[in-house]
């Protein structure tokens, strides 16, 4: 079985998604579980995490709506409000028996014009709420906010955190300038416990041509750092489908894994993601 740990669904016709402008025209539409059930047909996905994709609670009201293969959702509060615990509980109180869990929560950090937002004294102490309610925290970020989220994760060392799309690396511009920056910045994160890493989204930063650039050992660098009990694989669909359809993406990363051994990739493709984000029972705030 594999627990694909990241992918959206989304109704640009029920809300406006600021980054939704020509250049990802070919998505711009309805993406609903219909879709999803259709994207993973004749794979070995079973189950999925939803996440949100824009600054709205409204938007993962409704991911909380949605049926299997979804069972859990990174979804959005403000952190910089007063009422964060009280945002939190409204949105666990959504939960439906049967249905998906709120399991996590993200901010488009690598959107918001201050690279530092995620050290803001407001976005912390947001983010302790979280780590008190037993909640993961989702990482979006590239090389411009990487500060910012160390000093986040040093802050609230009880908390737990996924970076997203292995912190977004550039390899449609790979060099070896690229791959040093990287990897430094991969190793930094690496090296503090409470950080888990998603192998997803490198077919999206590795652009048009992604299949002449080295989209497999970014793969493989990403496991090598945080190791495979750290390690989650995502697909980012529909996002990945302006480089490749669902199954070309999902066999990227199992061929790019092929050398793990049996475990290891079971930790990659089910256990860590199941651990981190549906393990505990949902949290009550």
């Amino acid at each position: 079985m594999i627990l694909d740990a990241h992918h959206h669904l989304w109704d640009p016709s029920d809300r406006t998604y600021p980054w939704m402008d020509d250049s990802v025209a070919p998505i711009r539409r309805r993406f609903d579980t219909d879709d999803l059930r259709a994207a993973i047909a004749g794979t070995d996905v079973t189950a999925t995490i939803a996440v949100q994709a824009v600054h709205d609670p409204a938007e993962t009201a409704w991911l909380l709506t949605q049926p299997s293969p979804v069972v859990g959702v990174v979804g959005w509060v403000d952190l910089t409000a007063p009422d964060v615990v009280q945002q939190l509980a409204a949105l666990v109180d959504l939960q439906q028996p049967g249905g998906p869990r709120l399991v996590g929560i993200r901010h488009l950090a690598h959107d918001e014009p201050d690279p530092d937002w995620l050290g803001r004294d407001d976005v912390v102490a947001g983010v302790r709420v979280l780590a008190a309610a037993g909640m993961p925290f989702d990482l979006l970020i590239r090389n411009r906010e990487h500060a910012a989220a160390v000093s986040l994760v040093d802050a609230v060392p009880d908390g737990v955190f996924v970076l997203d799309h292995a912190g977004k690396p550039d390899i449609a511009h790979d060099d070896t300038d690229v791959q040093i920056a990287w990897r430094a910045r991969m190793d930094d994160l690496a090296a503090r416990p409470n950080v888990l890493c998603k192998v997803s989204g490198l077919v999206t930063e590795a652009g048009p041509d992604w299949q002449d650039r080295p989209v497999a050992r970014y793969a493989r660098e990403a496991v090598e750092a945080f190791g495979p009990d750290r390690s989650l694989f995502g697909s980012d669909w529909p996002v990945s489908t302006l480089q490749a359809d669902y199954r070309t993406v999902l066999a990227t990363a199992t061929d790019a894994l092929a050398d793990l051994s049996h475990d290891e990739r079971e930790a990659v493709f089910h256990r860590t993601a199941e651990r981190v984000y549906l393990a505990d029972p949902a949290p009550q705030t």
